[in-house]
């Protein structure tokens, strides 16, 4: 049950961390990488936005960058890819911006780390930004083909993320749930029926101390005035045992035992309760038997 509980958090966990991701996309390669975008930079809307992929000169984009696309040339969207260090990200991307960026795509210079948040000072920032992990950086460097390649920078999922995690809290608590009920519930219900079979059958010692006798058809006698089980309802046969009930009710021996150990505890004739304390002590003090 450990394990089961433990997988299921560690599913629920990659999936709320996934809501933090967005998507950059290089096509025509079709190569996809997560990314975080820049605080306090322009939202990008929900189709996203697409554009000739540029590699910026100088990479790390600390000064005027030399390859300049004039502001009237709104047409043709242009993405600059810069590498992380050496001065600020707001740095970054105002030259980016300032060079005639539409959008700015920012890559790491060290292996192995988290994304980050670029945080930027909003004024006067125009462009959209994004941070994605130096190996995500290196293949779209490798790749920037500038006008003759496409790369995507689509909306980022974290604005419906108290929504997907709702419900992934919800589906959650539904798995939990099942889980509880498949490890909890059987163990209760072998309690319920173990009591319910006990509260349901006479007890063997009550059986053992009941009067018995052989019948005998020319023995009949006034207490006699049945010659059928009321069990089996087959007809006494000279030579078999019968038992007697505290009701004086009396029946085929084998068939009152299973009677009384399996269906109930009352007589099958008149209801009588078997298992009332005043009939444990009588048929026990006249079997010599503790109560």
């Amino acid at each position: 049950m450990r394990e089961a509980l433990f997988r299921c958090v560690l599913l629920f966990l990659c999936s709320v961390i996934q809501l933090t991701s967005a998507t950059v996309v290089l096509k025509p390669f079709l190569f996809s990488f997560p990314d975080l975008p820049a605080k306090f930079a322009v939202r990008v809307n929900r189709s996203g936005i697409c554009g000739a992929l540029h590699v910026a000169n100088p990479l790390d984009a600390c000064s005027s960058l030399l390859n300049r696309f004039g502001f009237n040339e709104t047409e043709q969207v242009r993405i600059a890819l810069i590498i992380r260090g050496e001065c600020p990200f707001e740095n970054k991307i105002r030259n980016a911006q300032n060079a005639g960026f539409h959008a700015a795509i920012v890559y790491d210079d060290r292996d192995k780390r988290n994304l980050v948040y670029m945080m930027m000072n909003p004024d006067g920032i125009k462009v959209h930004a994004v941070f994605v992990s130096k190996p995500a950086g290196e293949i779209l460097k490798e790749h920037a083909r500038g006008e003759e390649s496409e790369c995507c920078i689509y909306l980022s999922h974290s604005h419906t993320a108290w929504t997907v995690l709702a419900i992934s809290l919800l589906s959650l608590l539904v798995i939990l749930t099942f889980l509880i009920i498949a490890f909890v519930v059987p163990r209760h219900w072998i309690h319920w029926q173990r009591t319910h079979f006990r509260s349901k059958s006479v007890d063997v010692r009550v059986l053992e101390g009941l009067p018995c006798f052989t019948f005998y058809s020319t023995h009949l006698n006034c207490n006699q005035n049945r010659e059928t089980c009321a069990i089996c309802l087959e007809d006494y046969k000279d030579g078999e045992i019968l038992k007697v009930l505290p009701c004086q009710h009396e029946f085929h021996s084998s068939c009152v035992d299973s009677w009384l150990t399996k269906w109930g505890t009352f007589c099958p004739v008149c209801k009588f309760d078997m298992k009332t304390k005043f009939v444990y002590s009588e048929i026990f003090c006249l079997s010599g038997m503790a109560f």
